[in-house]
């Protein structure tokens, strides 16, 4: 769902790593594979101030031939999972609180995308929703 286009660019001795659909992730690397290690916090960072925000997450732009596609870690993926359908919904962190019962600090850590929250806590959520998470494990 959140597989990012990924663009590397050779910078003297690094390589820099940027994201055409979020200009607010930069990173780099020595080289690449530390450079595409690198990019996932980036990614995962830029991601959350649009959290943060209270807006929208950005779409991914579909990769050129070759690009390579840099997803946030999984549990950060049922996060903003469950973000997007909070905002699609139209519903509002107050009324995610109600529903589930929660005071609103809770609700503010299973969205801050380095707590490290429970998957049950994610899952409930996304089940009010009227949504549900699935996890795949592919190669």
């Amino acid at each position: 769902m959140f597989k990012f286009p990924v663009t590397l660019t050779k910078d003297g001795r690094h390589v820099l790593v940027t994201f055409k659909d979020i200009p607010e992730a930069i990173t780099f690397g020595k080289n690449e594979v530390e450079a595409l290690n690198n990019a996932v916090d980036a990614l995962e960072t830029g991601l959350s101030f649009y959290v943060d925000a209270r807006k929208a997450l950005p779409k991914p732009s579909k990769a050129k031939r070759g690009q390579k596609l840099i997803s946030p870690s999984a549990l950060e993926s049922a996060k903003l999972g469950v973000y997007q359908a909070m905002m699609d919904e139209g519903i509002k962190k107050t009324e995610l609180a109600r529903r589930l019962g929660w005071h609103m600090p809770q609700i503010d850590r299973l969205f801050d995308l380095k707590h490290a929250s429970k998957f049950d806590q994610i899952e409930a959520a996304a089940n009010v929703l009227g949504y549900h998470i699935e996890v795949t494990v592919a190669a």
